[in-house]
């Protein structure tokens, strides 16, 4: 059986136009080993596949010292690009850092069309997602990190040095609270 890969950039990058997904193309999840999001992404890469895996800078803290990292915006997760009928998706499970193709019965599940092709153009040139530049006043967005990390607040503030006001809906009222643009995830 051979396999017909399309001739086009494996890696995804803006300003590249490979978002562009031709007949019978779809992303797929691919869920991944423990911190091998990157060593999935270039051993998939090295067999002909497409690939994409948005991140975000994170800050860690190792010995009293923080440094700002970046970090795969889905633990876990990277995106890629598969049509079924042509392509040995079947491999993509035997790749070195994968665990598995996210599936449904038998056969992988595609990611809803639209999701990849957004965060993609929301990425910088290093494909970094840059969601603060998607804020909206009174928007709703998910808080990501710190107390609040996974609450659903209201956009309240919104300054030109990155810090954010938000209402969240706390024991019957609304409580503000600030923080990060980039601990936001904008959902409208």
């Amino acid at each position: 059986m051979t396999t017909n890969i399309v001739a086009s950039p494996r890696c995804f990058f803006p300003g590249a136009d490979t978002v562009a997904l031709v007949e019978g193309e779809r992303w797929f999840a691919v869920h991944t080993q423990p911190y091998g999001e990157s060593r999935a992404q270039a051993n998939l890469e090295n067999q002909g596949f497409r690939t994409f895996m948005p991140k975000r800078h994170k800050t860690a803290r190792h010995a009293r010292k923080f440094r700002t990292v970046e970090s795969p915006f889905f633990p876990r997760y990277l995106f890629v690009v598969l049509d079924v009928d042509r392509d040995r998706w079947r491999a993509v499970n035997s790749t070195f850092g994968v665990a598995r193709l996210v599936m449904r019965r038998d056969l992988p599940e595609p990611v809803p069309r639209g999701i990849v092709e957004a965060l993609h153009a929301s990425t910088d040139e290093h494909g970094i997602l840059r969601l603060a530049d998607k804020l909206r006043i009174g928007s709703p967005v998910r808080v990501l990190a710190g107390p609040f990390g996974d609450q659903l607040a209201t956009l309240e503030q919104l300054d030109e040095l990155g810090r954010v006001r938000v209402l969240l809906e706390m024991l019957g009222r609304k409580v503000s609270i600030s923080t990060a643009a980039k601990n936001l995830f904008p959902l409208a």
